[in-house]
């Protein structure tokens, strides 16, 4: 038995609490490992020492398969809030223990004497079990960058505005998108099935994209003010739709008050611990930090870090959100560099929004594996590019095949807890990536892979323009403007009327957005994607991906719900199937 290969530890998304009632327990094995057994009680049924404590046996029958691993899962219900358990793994016809401190054969496990150290959930108490908010799964987003969105207020245009167009641009240009335009295309966005709306930084600065705050505490006036981003939120609540906000707390930009102030007095300044300083004087029109004299954004000397150690500076940003939440009343709130951000400080900052909104959305943007900021004490999800590396490898290397597949997904969907994968936002292209039909160079397969984002546990999120396929390569050029006149001409309405329908259905079919799935290979080709999808009454969908250069024959099973490039039940290449199984 390859021992290496085995692990489990008593924390993170290997054992927690799911609900008050549920405790889930995973196990990561190899392939050598043909079956496990899990013996689970009180830690107290035998006595207060528990000498002859011996649990009850089960066998763990659901697993995923990884690319050099199992994953075994299953949920036991604690009578008392209280688990002790050790695992029995079986290969062949040799079996061994598995405890805290190590594996051990049954004489070994049974020596005179041996104090046996086993894996224990002392408690399951109610205030430390991760809850996230439950309207998030039901939510489909649309991300929207205001100043290329739409322009709908010309009175606070930019002095130097460009005239609005379909073409690239940078991020020195201005086009005049606003508030007023994002209000002005509610019904638009609306009629698409959206039902949540993140919007890039809106607060006062001095580029394009707002990611250089001036001012946390006003609305930018080339957007708009207050009263007019009232006006969307309270619309938008009309219309059902929830409202997130970008919150740039890990830097802020170089016309921000207290840098300034800094910038003007040095070490005399109240707010020069604001700011992460190594060594004054320093030189203020140096491009980049690289020298080490302070920190900042990346090396960019325009948007200083803010030092989020520091309690005036907790206290400061914890005034902003509790401004924009108790006045306007938003429903989320996406942090910017948020793996750069302070534990402390995200730990205060969902403290406040749970306080203030119960089920608040908090959302970092994390790149990587975000198991320290997902204990349920600081975000509820993050930005799920590890899941779009996952969709997109498969296309950009021709030779992986669907287990290849099977195994990645899984590996995105093991990462964390049950209840953060409700509830991660899932996405293909953003403001920091050039564009999904940039990515794939075709637009069939550009619908196969947003028909995987629908189908997908947690949250999915299109960025404004995927909708028609909107072009545009890497930041700056990913943020074009939206074609307003070519869409109100209908030049778009065959692929605007596609997304339609995937998300309706993922709205309306509850398979589509669970997290139960597993995958077939009833496909003779290692290139056909296929997967089953089951919501909690059993009710499943079937969807079929062909990424093969040949025609294949699809069994029907019943109603068809979505298809492209089909012929009955012919699916060419580049195909989508996707049938609702009697």
């Amino acid at each position: 038995m390859k021992f290496e290969a085995i692990y489990h530890r008593t924390s993170d998304n290997y054992c927690y609490p799911l609900n008050e009632e549920e405790l889930i327990i995973n196990i990561k094995t190899g392939y050598d490992v043909e079956r496990v057994y899990i013996n689970y009680g009180d830690p107290f049924e035998a006595g207060v020492l528990g000498s002859n404590w011996s649990g009850t046996e089960e066998e763990l029958i659901y697993k995923k398969n990884l690319t050099h691993h199992i994953w075994w899962t299953t949920t036991v219900k604690p009578k008392y809030k209280r688990c002790r358990y050790y695992f029995r793994l079986v290969r062949a016809n040799t079996y061994y223990y598995y405890f805290e401190d190590g594996f051990y054969t049954e004489k070994e496990m049974n020596q005179q004497g041996k104090n046996l150290v086993y894996f224990t959930f002392p408690w399951m108490n109610n205030i430390d079990i991760n809850k996230t908010p439950d309207w998030v799964n039901d939510t489909v987003w649309y991300q929207i960058f205001p100043e290329r969105f739409c322009n709908g207020d010309k009175a606070n245009d930019p002095i130097a505005i460009r005239p609005w167009g379909f073409h690239p641009v940078s991020n020195e240009e201005f086009y005049g998108g606003d508030l007023q335009g994002i209000i002005d295309r509610l019904d638009y966005i609306e009629s698409i099935g959206i039902n949540g709306i993140y919007l890039t930084p809106i607060f006062e600065a001095e580029t394009s994209h707002k990611y250089d705050t001036t001012n946390y505490m006003k609305i930018d006036p080339h957007f708009g003010d207050e009263k007019v981003f009232k006006q969307l939120v309270d619309r938008a609540h009309q219309k059902g739709m929830r409202i997130m906000l970008d919150g740039v707390f890990n830097h802020a930009g170089k016309d921000f008050k207290p840098w300034t102030d800094v910038l003007e007095k040095g070490p005399d300044s109240k707010y020069f611990n604001w700011f992460m300083i190594n060594s004054w004087p320093f030189d203020k029109e140096k491009y980049n930090t690289k020298d080490g004299a302070f920190y900042s954004f990346a090396f960019t000397s325009r948007m200083p870090k803010l030092n989020t150690n520091n309690k005036e500076v907790i206290a400061y940003l914890l005034s902003v959100i509790n401004y924009w939440i108790e006045n306007f009343d938003i429903d989320g709130l996406r942090l910017d560099v948020a793996d750069e951000v302070s534990h402390r400080f995200c730990k205060e900052l969902r403290k406040l929004t749970k306080e203030l909104k119960s089920d608040f959305y908090l959302l970092g943007e994390i790149w990587h594996d975000a198991i320290s900021w997902l204990h349920g004490d600081e975000f509820d999800g993050v930005m799920n590019y590890p899941l779009a590396t996952t969709i997109a490898d498969f296309w950009v290397y021709p030779e992986k095949t669907r287990k290849d597949f099977e195994c990645a997904l899984n590996h995105n969907f093991t990462m964390y807890m049950q209840q953060t994968n409700n509830v991660l936002f899932n996405l293909l292209d953003s403001h920091d990536t050039n564009r999904l039909i940039d990515k794939v160079k075709d637009i069939d397969v550009f619908y196969q892979q947003l028909a995987v984002l629908f189908t997908m546990s947690g949250s999915p999120c299109i960025y404004y323009g995927t909708e028609i396929a909107l072009e545009g390569s890497y930041d700056p050029d990913c943020r074009r403007c939206m074609p307003w006149d070519q869409i109100e001409l209908g030049l778009y309405d065959d692929k605007i009327e596609l997304i339609k329908k995937l998300i309706q259905l993922r709205k309306e079919i509850r398979a589509f957005k669970s997290r139960h799935y597993h995958f077939l290979d009833d496909i003779n080709h290692s290139r056909v994607i296929q997967y089953i999808k089951t919501d909690d009454y059993f009710r499943q969908i079937e969807v079929i991906l062909n990424c093969s250069d040949r025609n294949i024959e699809v069994k029907p099973k019943g109603n068809l719900l979505f298809s492209h490039l089909s012929d009955g039940y012919i699916l060419k290449p580049k195909g989508i199937h996707i049938q609702l199984i009697d």
